[in-house]
């Protein structure tokens, strides 16, 4: 099933801990990072947005690749851009390094979309998890006004919208292992995750 729902992707980290490797082109057990991310989106997005200052590199894939309007490097503006591009009223966000996103985990997410919410979002005992999550359009403006203000913390936006925080127990009945949240940053975490396969 697909959702009326845009399946972004942010891919605007600098890699320095990947010795600048780009980590959406990591390959794990043969498989590039991206490919599994790309492939679950397809099934579950009406359009696929990747949100990118390198633009070039990402041209084999069948989405929109935008972006971002905000020069300044963190989450918030690639959430920004890629709720500006988006043609829908709300968006799926996850970064570039996330292998092992679960369909469940996300169609449960998607599935408790309702107008009284801006943004639901897994709530772990980490904390919150901003970039498995799902943003409504009406998002836009609360986000543009805290980065004019250079307010860059995620973190803080979301005092200023309505948040349905999705719980630990909830989200283990989708994905037991969380490994939803888990990202590839360094050659450890990569050693890590072919483990996990």
């Amino acid at each position: 099933m697909k959702y009326p729902c845009s399946g972004v992707i942010l891919a605007g980290g600098m890699n320095t801990r990947f010795s600048g490797t780009n980590k959406a082109f990591v390959r794990i057990r043969g498989t590039r990072i991206l490919d599994r991310i790309y492939d679950l989106f397809k099934d579950l997005f009406e359009e696929i947005i990747l949100v990118t200052n390198d633009p070039l590199q990402y041209l084999e894939w069948d989405m929109t690749i935008f972006t971002d309007i905000f020069p300044v490097r963190s989450s918030l503006t690639g959430i920004h851009a890629g709720l500006f591009c988006s043609t829908l009223p709300y968006s799926f966000f996850t970064a570039c390094d996330t292998p092992f996103l679960k369909k469940e985990l996300v169609e449960a997410l998607l599935e408790r979309i309702e107008p009284r919410f801006d943004v639901i979002i897994p709530e772990t005992s980490a904390g919150l998890e901003p970039l498995c999550a799902v943003y409504s359009k009406q998002c836009l403006n609360a986000v543009e006004h805290r980065l004019a203000r250079q307010e860059f913390k995620i973190r803080e936006f979301f005092r200023t919208v309505r948040v349905n925080k999705i719980p630990e127990s909830v989200l283990q009945e989708k994905d037991p292992d969380l490994i939803s949240f888990f990202n590839v940053n360094t050659a450890e975490e990569l050693a890590k995750a072919e483990q996990m396969l």
